[in-house]
């Protein structure tokens, strides 16, 4: 998946969250720290061209994982959400879907945050493997994989390049 067909991917999730909500005005949406952030300010930027602003938060859900004792260490981020999420309609917003344990954490964090009337789950890539019974209500590309590859998305706001990669892991 290069540049040009991550545009048109987040264009086409853009254009199925309108339908589906019939508009943006109780939007949300919520980028999961990091890559999922700017996907969400692109989805934000898809969504005004057709119904104005939406506003756009980030969540970094490192304190909610379930692997914490699994990790050398764990670099805390910032939790910014531009307004109330209380009876609004979260999209959350991230690169990769796999076992669903980071999509769990954050739906620990805003459930900490506030309640929102309905969250829904927006990804680039859906790979399959769930651990968890989590399914996007938006995705981008699914993209079936073998347990050992791994799949690496690259956006040119953190990497300085677009793309999606699948590549065995060392």
């Amino acid at each position: 998946m290069d540049g040009a067909d991550m545009a048109r991917a987040v264009r086409r999730i853009a254009h199925e969250i309108l339908e589906r909500n019939r508009g943006a005005a109780d939007l949300v949406l919520v980028g999961i720290h990091t890559r999922g952030i700017p996907l969400a300010q692109r989805l934000a930027e898809a969504l005004a061209e057709a119904e104005g602003p939406v506003p756009v938060g980030e969540l970094d859900i490192a304190l909610y994982r379930d692997d914490l004792d699994r990790r050398p260490t764990t670099r805390v981020g910032a939790t910014r959400i531009p307004v109330s999420i209380t009876d609004r309609v979260v999209v959350l917003v991230d690169d990769v879907l796999y076992t669903g344990r980071s999509v769990r954490a954050a739906l620990d964090c805003l459930a900490d945050l506030g309640r929102p009337r309905r969250v829904e789950l927006a990804v680039l890539v859906d790979r399959g493997h769930r651990e968890l019974p989590i399914r996007a209500d938006y995705v981008g590309k699914n993209l079936p994989t073998a347990a050992a590859e791994r799949v690496s998305v690259r956006v040119v706001e953190v990497d300085g390049e677009d793309g999606v990669w699948v590549g065995v892991e060392q």
